[in-house]
């Protein structure tokens, strides 16, 4: 199927503008491997930071809708980092919607937990030399996580999507999406791979931050 085809199969979505922090600035389809996305780029109105929502199936007026929400990480998802475990969180959630047939992806340019990619590199260089993920941030004069999720609140409101099942291991996540008016009817493991090199991250974030990792 080609995809002008696959676009006009494409239900309709319920997109309005949001209020106040983002404008709908871009659509199309996209195809991938795992099928065809509708693929909406969100700028936000005060800084022009653009963020996107992939969109696959319908969704539906009621009951929940399967959803991720995940912060961008250049150096895993594009080179391969193995200090983290983003990139298995991407596609273990992209995976899951797919094998779904429905669901939303929201991608936040929230890079480094907030703290921006020149930083987050700044804090790799303080862990070589002994610092967690946490203490590298406080010794740049940052919080442990810089990351909001207003904005991922308002982009799923403004696709129609008001209960929702969430794929995340970050309760704190759940916690802010509630705070934002949005029913987190489940929460959704997700599945990473551990090495050498994210062992110690990963346990961090578990024992630090209360993430509901298992990392054996």
């Amino acid at each position: 199927m080609t995809v002008a085809a696959a676009a006009k199969r494409l239900p309709p979505l319920p997109v309005s503008k949001p209020a106040g922090k983002l404008e709908c600035y871009a659509e199309a389809p996209l195809p991938t491997a795992r099928g065809v996305f509708r693929t909406l780029v969100y700028r936000e109105l005060e800084t022009g930071t653009e963020h996107v929502a992939l969109v696959l199936g319908e969704i539906l007026p009621t009951g929940p809708t399967l959803v991720r929400i995940h912060s961008e990480c250049l150096t895993s998802e594009v080179f391969g980092s193995l200090k983290c475990d983003c990139r298995d969180q991407l596609d273990g959630a992209l995976d899951r919607i797919a094998a779904h047939g429905a669901g939303v992806l929201v991608y936040l340019r929230q890079e480094g937990r907030g703290i921006g990619l020149g930083n987050k590199i700044r804090a790799y260089a303080l862990q070589a030399k002994g610092a967690d993920t946490y203490d590298a941030n406080r010794q740049l004069g940052f919080a442990d996580d810089a990351r909001r999720y207003d904005l991922a609140a308002e982009i799923l409101r403004s696709l129609g999507v008001r209960e929702l099942d969430l794929i995340t291991n970050n309760p704190l996540k759940v916690a802010a999406l509630r705070a934002e008016g949005l029913s987190v009817t489940s929460r959704i493991a997700s599945r990473s791979k551990v090495n050498a090199h994210n062992r110690s991250y990963l346990e961090t974030k578990r024992r630090r931050t209360g993430h509901l990792i298992d990392l054996d």
